[in-house]
């Protein structure tokens, strides 16, 4: 049970080492998330080099001209600090996503549910433990791969000439023999780009 438990969740980890970059870009642009938060810690202690390690070394310029940008208009009342502030926290997700091969949608609101695994890897983080990662992984691809397995399995023996069964067959079978084979191109791909296509393992 072990064996299978630690196969299970070595092909998810691999798999979603294709997918974290995508993932991680909706935690990312959120006003409580950990590039806003490095923003936020910059300006507050006048430190750049906070916010610096979230983006690549050619839009460091960049960063340090808004940085003292904001610095400057701070100084000005409250609300010039919030706008200049606000200023700051877009520039740094714009530079932060374009780094990562994605487009700029705004800054997202915070407290915002981003779904288990995005929680259960920053509480690994925080707690330095991956066990609680490792049980989600391993469970949610047991879950996903053995439902598509049984759906195409248990219609397989329809009757001959019931060609509406037939097609629900060809179906749970099409869908079954492609996320097998998306996970396994998932663990086998190289990876020449730090950031390739998302893959949906999920699709039909």
């Amino acid at each position: 049970m072990k064996v299978r438990t630690f196969l299970a969740w070595s092909i998810v980890i691999f798999s979603l080492a294709f997918l974290a970059p995508y993932s991680a870009f909706a935690h990312c642009d959120s006003l409580d998330g950990p590039v806003v938060k490095a923003a936020q810690k910059a300006l507050d202690t006048q430190n750049v080099d906070l916010v610096l390690v979230w983006v690549q070394p050619e839009d460091e310029a960049e960063i340090r001209s808004a940085y003292n940008k904001t610095l400057t208009v701070r100084a000005l009342g409250q609300m010039a600090k919030e706008l200049a502030d606000t200023y700051f926290y877009e520039t740094v997700v714009r530079l932060h996503r374009a780094g990562e091969g994605a487009p700029y949608t705004g800054l997202k609101p915070a407290g915002r549910d981003l779904g288990p695994a995005i929680r259960a890897a920053d509480q690994a983080i925080d707690s330095r433990s991956l066990s609680s990662v490792e049980k989600l992984l391993a469970t949610t691809l047991s879950e996903r791969l053995r439902k598509h397995f049984e759906e195409a399995a248990n219609l397989k023996g329809y009757q001959a000439g019931d060609v509406k069964a037939g097609r629900e067959y060809v179906k749970a079978y099409v869908e079954f023999i492609h996320y097998v084979e998306r996970l396994y191109e998932a663990i086998t791909a190289p990876s020449h780009g730090q950031f390739g296509e998302p893959h949906d393992l999920e699709r039909p």
